[in-house]
Formats: C-alpha cells, structure tokens, sequence
C-alpha cells in the first residue's frame, strides 16, 4: 500500500515537472525536479563523473573574437556625456603563456555609438587550459535591468513581471543572464513587488535590483528592503566584499555537493567601482577561480549565481525585424537553450534593455 502511494507520487510529480512550462528538455526537466526534491547531489555526482573538465591543452580555435556585426537596440536612448564610462583595463590573464587576445575587451553591443555591453574570454586557470570564460561588462548608465521571476525560482503567482521577456519589450532587449540556484539551495531569500517568497537572510550575498533600473551586489544588512528598491535575490555569500576575495570562498558550501573544489559550469555578477556590472560564465570553474576572474574584471562586491551547464548563460539579442529578438550565446559551448527567457522559464533571470 504505502509502496503504491509513493509510486504514484511519483508518477504525478515527475509528470507535472516534465509537463511545466519552460525550454528544457526531458533530461533537464528531470534535472530541476532532483534539485528541487533535495537529490541535487545525484545529478551532479553524474554529471561530474560523465564528462569532468580535461587538464592542459588548448582552446580549439584560441581566444574568440566579438563579431562586429551585432547590433544593439532597435529604440535605444540617446547618449548624453552622462552616460560615458571610460573603457575597463584588460582582465589579467589566469594562464601562462598568454593567448592573443585574451582578457582584452570588445564592444559586443552598442547604442548610438556607445559601447553598452562589452565581452572578455579567457581561460579559467592554469590547470584547465582547453577551457574558455566569457565576461560581460554591462554599462548601466545605458541600460536598465529588471527581474523575471521563474514559475518554479521562485514559483508562485501575482508577480508584475512574467516568466519570460514580453513580447512588448523584445525591440528594446539587449541581453539576459541566469539568477542564482532554486531557492532551498540559495541559502537566502527573494523578494519583489513588495512579497516575499522567501525571507530575506542577513549576512547573504544580494543582487539588489532598484526601481530606476540599475544593480547593485551586496551584503545584506538591513531589516526590511527600501522603498526605492525593486527586488531583492539572494545567493549563498559574497565571493568579493570591499575590493578584496572573500575568506568565505574557501570555507563556504558554493553548492558543492562534489565538494569546494569542484569544477563545474558557474556564473557570478559583480559591481565595479565605477558602476558597471561584471558577469562572468564559464566551464571548470570552482568558486575560487570564479571568484578571482570577477575580481580581476574590477568587481569590488560580487556574488556567485547559478552553477551547471544547463542553468548558466549570458544572451545577447539581434532584431532583424520588428518585434523579433534573435538569441546569440556568449560563448558556443554554453548549453542552455538559447529561446529559454523568449518562452516562460522555470527560473527567475535578469533581462537587460535600453533605457
């Protein structure tokens, strides 16, 4: 009898995660329904075992370069003096010798004649030297960000912004990038439209998103969010805290079901000292080496979000049309499904769009 319960439990919740809404496929969609019913660690021990990060070599083609053809916003703001930001210096490379090209900075997307988004790639360190990381530097005097909640990160109803990015405003979107992990995993809370999914942890690391549109990353420490805030996500804690790495990078659980020294796809967002945005993608990358590639990318705060291939992504968007927004990955070898915030999503993400 309870056998026959629980199979048919079963049943039910794994066909409704296969069902749900969302661009994943069946292989992702199981993915998010192990990680949401506690049995993360099982698809990331598989995960690690099936395909674990090549040592030495060489990038397959090198160090990427930008194409010069990607355009920006169709409706872009015009550029004021205001909204100049002097160019970022070179990331400084994590491997010896150094590649051509690697960690220098290219427009990726412009607007009016104002670099909005650039890109770096680099390799993760010197020990997985086949790999490659992708940079986003995000001007936020040009753009403004908002957040979308996912129907299951942070799940729930009545939130004023939709699971994807509406139609209404594809002609002004410039890019999007992944949130932090499922919520019983972030170790913190979120917060928006004035709710709260889950309450919000003193001390956690926190992507602040406020209503003029700009983020920023902090620690956070205060009671209640202010009245000029947006939404509040919350992920583990900060990788960077006043210029300097944090002492938690080695001590904290940055999902390490294999352990801190794992290394697997990760993401981190940072802010700069001169308020641009920093995002960082890519593969064999454990919390120390993520944390010293932001770093390097002049993040003074910045904080871990989401790890494994299938959740980790920076797109850019062309608009060859009216309307129509062409989704292009920061690097090739990211595996999400490139339409994933065109169509509702499972988890929350930030669009970017021209102000």
């Amino acid at each position: 009898m309870l056998l026959g319960l629980l199979l048919l439990w079963l049943t039910w919740s794994i066909g409704g995660a296969l069902t749900a809404s969302g661009t994943g496929g069946t292989a992702v969609r199981l993915a998010e329904w192990a990680r949401f019913h506690g049995l993360g660690w099982v698809i990331s021990d598989a995960q690690y075992k099936a395909s674990p990060p090549k040592v030495g070599g060489r990038p397959p083609g090198g160090i990427p370069s930008v194409s010069p053809s990607r355009p920006g916003s169709s409706h872009p703001t015009r550029p004021t003096p205001s909204s100049y930001l002097a160019p970022p210096n070179a990331i400084p490379p994590q491997a010896q010798p150094v590649l051509p090209y690697e960690g220098f900075w290219e427009t990726l997307v412009s607007l009016h004649g104002q670099t909005a988004i650039r890109a770096a790639f680099l390799r993760p360190d010197a020990q997985f030297t086949s790999d490659r990381v992708g940079v986003a530097w995000i001007n936020q005097k040009l753009v403004k960000m908002v957040l979308h909640p996912g129907d299951a990160a942070p799940g729930g109803s009545g939130w004023s912004e939709p699971s994807q990015v509406p139609e209404r405003q594809r002609n002004s979107l410039l890019a999007t990038f992944n949130s932090g992990f499922l919520m019983p995993a972030a170790q913190g809370g979120y917060w928006q439209d004035n709710t709260t999914a889950m309450p919000l942890r003193r001390g956690a690391a926190s992507m602040v998103l406020y209503k003029d549109g700009h983020v920023d990353v902090v620690k956070w420490n205060t009671a209640t969010p202010r009245p000029d805030m947006a939404a509040v996500r919350q992920n583990l804690t900060l990788l960077v805290d006043h210029g300097s790495i944090t002492p938690e990078v080695d001590t904290t659980s940055w999902g390490a079901t294999l352990g801190n020294l794992t290394y697997v796809w990760r993401s981190a967002v940072g802010i700069r000292k001169d308020g641009a945005l920093v995002f960082a993608v890519g593969p064999s990358l454990s919390a120390k080496t993520l944390a010293n590639i932001v770093h390097d990318a002049g993040a003074v705060r910045a904080m871990e979000l989401d790890i494994n291939p299938q959740w980790t992504n920076f797109i850019t968007y062309t608009h060859p049309s009216q309307g129509v927004a062409v989704p292009h990955m920061l690097t090739k070898d990211e595996q999400a499904n490139p339409y994933r915030y065109l169509q509702p999503s499972s988890r929350d993400f930030v669009a970017i769009l021209a102000r």
